[in-house]
């Protein structure tokens, strides 16, 4: 049996056994004068200071009352997360030299034409040197003739209904703004409708249910809330936030710093467009029907959705059907504080109740982060390590959710962790052929716990394995 090394991202984590498998004044508004201190954008994390949010809440057009409250929401959740705020409603602070200065702009309900061409010109800018936007509400009834904010934003504002309660689905359980809610999201709020729905470019986290109250025009698909990379940059947008109460409902507050918290590179998250996906795991006891526990050991079925590990050493499998072209996503997260909780995804193994029959014939990516590089996160265990810059940049700490996507065509492997490319690898051994297999997550030991949920795949043409290469994600 294979034991671990030392890891090279927490600096006191120890080995393990493993089977293989707040608020600070206004913003500076004159190119020449004022702060230097950021240096000119470099991207979230690139400063090696303190992080820095500008929340702008100009409007020239409907002015929202809960401005105000909106405000001292962000510097509330600044001061107590660890991230300087400074509010303005002046666009003179919209020059390349003071965007330089923060991590991510908040467009707080913003509306109309807020900037003139030189402030588009380096806000466009700050944003491909790797800048951050998080847009609330109104934010997107604003700049209807500026291209590059309509594609930042993802989708502009058409109509309303008048305030009332609805209910969210809640697509996405992995990234920060979304991780602390449930299948649904009872709320109140005034539900906007939007000119295009940004499903096709944007990443989905939250989704309006249109049953469940009056005057939705988007056909039953009605996203409330996504995420993207954009030209060099991060996006997040939120449609709540109408209402003074909005910002004192604690999960509101909670989605509102998840989004910035990502936007800012405090958390990680794949924001990559995701269509064509398929549930394996649901959250649900019926969905798990479809799936044998191999060896001693057992999943826990929670009521948030989740399964964790208990015992071992065993594995969990799809035992309906196996596969052989596509694309895998799963989350995950370490319960541990070390991030010495063992545990992997096996891939391209045939149908047996004996884990040992994975490890023999099939491939683990490896979710423990404390091994040597060719045996920790994101590696093919024992074959091929990932790219650990790339890894630790992407790989949130234990305690939160991190989102694979295991790409298979031919005989070609690829990882992706939280939308970043970390490892690629080709088989050449004909008994551990990846072209039709099961796969399955391991349960390792009573000492390692760690949790999945929303597991989906979309199944790829055969012919993909012959491509040079072929898009993430989609």
């Amino acid at each position: 049996m294979p034991t671990n090394g030392r890891g090279r991202l927490w600096a006191a984590l120890g080995g393990a056994a493993l089977l293989i498998g707040g608020v600070s004044g206004p913003a500076v508004s004159d190119e020449a004068g004022g702060s230097g201190g950021r240096g000119g954008p470099g991207g979230p994390g690139q400063h090696g200071e303190e992080r820095r949010v500008l929340v702008f809440s100009k409007t020239a057009g409907f002015r929202h009352d809960s401005i105000p409250e909106g405000i001292t929401a962000v510097r509330e959740l600044g001061a107590a997360h660890g991230f300087a705020v400074d509010a303005t409603e002046d666009a003179g602070a919209f020059t390349a030299r003071n965007l330089g200065r923060y991590d991510a702009v908040v467009f707080l309900s913003t509306t109309g034409d807020v900037l003139n061409a030189a402030q588009q010109g380096a806000f466009e800018r700050y944003i491909k040197r790797g800048g951050a936007y998080v847009g609330v509400h109104a934010a997107a009834d604003t700049e209807y003739d500026w291209a590059f904010y309509g594609g930042l934003a993802g989708a502009y504002f058409q109509s309303h209904p008048a305030i009332q309660p609805a209910t969210i689905d809640v697509e996405d359980h992995a990234h920060p703004a979304t991780a602390h809610l449930g299948a649904t999201w009872n709320r109140t709020d005034e539900w906007y409708d939007y000119r295009s729905n940004p499903r096709e470019r944007a990443h989905v986290l939250a989704s309006l249910d249109e049953s469940s109250y009056s005057g939705g025009t988007m056909n039953g698909d009605h996203p409330i809330a996504w995420c993207q990379d954009y030209r060099g940059g991060r996006a997040f947008y939120t449609g709540g936030g109408h209402t003074k109460e909005s910002f004192a409902e604690p999960a509101f507050r909670q989605h509102l710093l998840g989004g910035i918290r990502w936007a800012i590179g405090e958390a990680q998250a794949d924001c990559r467009p995701e269509n064509g996906y398929r549930p394996l795991f649901d959250g649900t006891a019926d969905s798990l029907a479809a799936w044998r526990q191999a060896g001693p050991g057992s999943f826990t079925l929670s009521d948030d959705g989740t399964i964790t590990s208990s015992g071992g050493m065993g594995m969990l499998w799809y035992a309906d059907r196996s596969f052989g072209s596509y694309s895998l996503k799963l989350d995950w997260r370490m319960s541990g504080p070390s991030g010495d909780d063992n545990s992997g995804v096996f891939l391209g193994f045939p149908p047996s109740d004996d884990p040992w029959s994975a490890v023999n014939n099939g491939y683990e990516v490896q979710i423990d982060a404390t091994d040597v590089p060719e045996r920790t996160t994101g590696s093919v265990y024992g074959f091929r390590s990932a790219d650990i810059g790339k890894r630790d940049r992407a790989l949130n700490p234990p305690g939160e959710w991190n989102t694979y996507e295991i790409r298979v065509e031919g005989e070609r492997l690829r990882v992706w962790l939280n939308g970043v490319k970390i490892n690629e690898f080709t088989n050449t051994d004909p008994v551990r052929s990846l072209r039709d297999g099961h796969f399955g997550i391991q349960n390792h030991g009573s000492a390692d716990q760690v949790s999945f949920r929303d597991i989906r795949i979309k199944e790829l043409p055969a012919r993909a394995a012959d491509r040079v290469d072929s898009p993430p994600g989609d």
